[in-house]
């Protein structure tokens, strides 16, 4: 007996590179999600491996068409990404599309589909497999900030340094990254 189109589908695992773009050296994570995750969903996959706080308005624009969550009061339109699921828009592997979160610092993501694997039975899903670097503070100016940041926390001398690390909290590894941490984070996504 064939199985269905459905599970055939529901067996697919879309493995994508999420690399916060301008950053040097590269923040980056590798993740896996079922190709029926919505794009709501991977914005929430990105939020919690990344180290975000979802905080800030975010869109997905894949083929030219952006996708996101329609705010009337801020004239905010993309197409609405709770209905949309990766396998309507994923073409095959090298596939790539972005997604920005916090449209005032403009943290650009690039998402590359490195392969589509089939479902593995003993594996959960969403799932972080590796990634580099702690992600950067919110708010903290974008890219361009963020590296004026780290400049400061570096170098006890700096007239800033105090402040910014009062402001993160007393401390910050900019080459942290707790793979166990996210992965029990990332069951809270449905």
């Amino acid at each position: 007996m064939m199985p269905s189109r459905k599970s055939a589908i529901a067996q697919t695992v879309y493995q994508l590179k999420i690399t916060l773009k301008h950053s040097k050296p590269p923040i980056w994570r590798r993740v896996q999600v079922l190709n029926t995750t919505t794009l709501h969903q991977l914005h929430q996959v990105i939020q919690l491996t990344m180290g975000w706080t979802n905080s800030h308005l975010y869109q997905f624009t894949i083929n030219g068409v952006d996708y996101g969550q329609p705010i009337a009061e801020y004239d905010f339109k993309p197409c609405n990404d709770k209905t949309i699921k990766l396998d309507r828009l994923i073409t095959s592997e090298k596939f790539k599309f972005h997604y920005t979160y916090d449209m005032g610092d403009d943290w650009e993501h690039e998402i590359l589909v490195e392969k589509i694997l089939p479902r593995e039975a003993d594996n959960h899903y969403p799932s972080c497999l590796t990634g580099k670097r702690a992600c950067p503070p919110e708010d903290c100016g974008g890219v361009w900030g963020y590296s004026e940041f780290i400049v400061a926390i570096q170098d006890p001398d700096h007239p800033e340094h105090e402040q910014m690390l009062d402001w993160v909290g007393g401390r910050f590894d900019p080459n942290e990254f707790d793979i166990n941490e996210v992965n029990q984070l990332l069951p809270v996504i449905k």
